[in-house]
């Protein structure tokens, strides 16, 4: 599913669909831009029942460039991490 087809799918529900698609897009598109700045900040976002989007440390490590061999160093580094919540792994 992509961006197109979610907002469809949200519009299509019974509770929602009083939205326009501008709106659903603006909400859509303000969530996500709400969960990365908090987690740029550092902090977790926890949804209940769905997951929680959180900031992790990649170590410093040394790697191999394909093309030549190569021993290269990769930086350490910040990444987005997404653990998904209880009710949604007891669901799959």
């Amino acid at each position: 599913m992509n961006r197109k087809e979610l907002l469809e799918t949200i519009l299509k529900n019974k509770e929602l669909n009083h939205l326009t698609k501008k709106d659903a897009d603006k909400l859509l598109t303000t969530t996500f831009e709400i969960i990365k700045k908090t987690i740029k900040k550092g902090e977790d976002v926890s949804l209940v029942g769905f997951g929680t989007f959180a900031r992790a440390k990649r170590a410093a490590r040394t790697g191999v460039n394909p093309a030549t061999g190569e021993k290269i160093k990769i930086p350490a580094k910040k990444v987005p991490k997404f653990r998904p919540g209880k009710a949604w792994k007891d669901m799959l």
